[in-house]
């Protein structure tokens, strides 16, 4: 058992029948009146995003998890397969397990979070930033800008990103995984 204390991006717990995973948390302090924390925590059965607040001090029932090592192989349109880098089993996951499917490249190493009651997976975590090719975009056209202009773009994985219009096919992009955002332009 953990309190709102205990409370961090990442952590699982039992909520309404279910195990969600808080993503984002704000401990808000007024000048009147108690203490409270509030949440948004997203199902790893379902996907379904959920806002919540608790009160200070409130009693939440945490999933005990370990974090393991996984590299993407494939999805095949209904489940996503992965390979454990210590002893190559494999597990599928659907779709809503995923935070950015869109974003991931076949050989990609990701963090799979299983829960040690079950031995279930319950979510994947992407690195902070995957750098992929730009398959298709408009060519930007020198001058043609005033400030910060930026153009959509498909990469290799099939997602769109909007990118700064110096941007070409074959470029490769660095993305931050947890906004799907352009971060900057990688170098050969």
């Amino acid at each position: 058992m953990a309190s709102t204390s205990d409370i961090r991006n990442g952590l699982c717990i039992k909520y309404n029948n279910d195990i969600y995973k808080i993503i984002e948390f704000l401990h808000v302090k007024p000048g009147k009146g108690p203490a409270f924390v509030r949440t948004k925590m997203k199902s790893v059965t379902s996907g379904k995003v959920l806002e919540n607040t608790f009160s200070a001090g409130h009693k939440i029932d945490d999933v005990r998890v370990e974090t393991h090592k996984f590299q993407y192989l494939y999805n095949d349109g209904e489940f996503y397969h992965f390979m454990n880098e210590a002893d190559y089993t494999q597990i599928r996951l659907l779709e809503a397990a995923l935070d950015r499917p869109d974003l991931m490249k076949e050989g990609e190493v990701v963090t799979v979070i299983i829960n040690t009651e079950d031995n279930m997976p319950l979510s994947v975590e992407m690195p902070a930033s995957v750098i992929l090719e730009v398959t298709a975009t408009e060519p930007g056209v020198k001058g043609n800008t005033a400030t910060n202009a930026t153009k959509p773009a498909t990469v290799e994985t099939g997602a769109e990103v909007n990118v700064p219009l110096f941007i070409n096919e074959g470029d490769k992009i660095k993305i931050e995984t947890d906004k799907g955002t352009y971060k900057e332009r990688v170098k050969e």
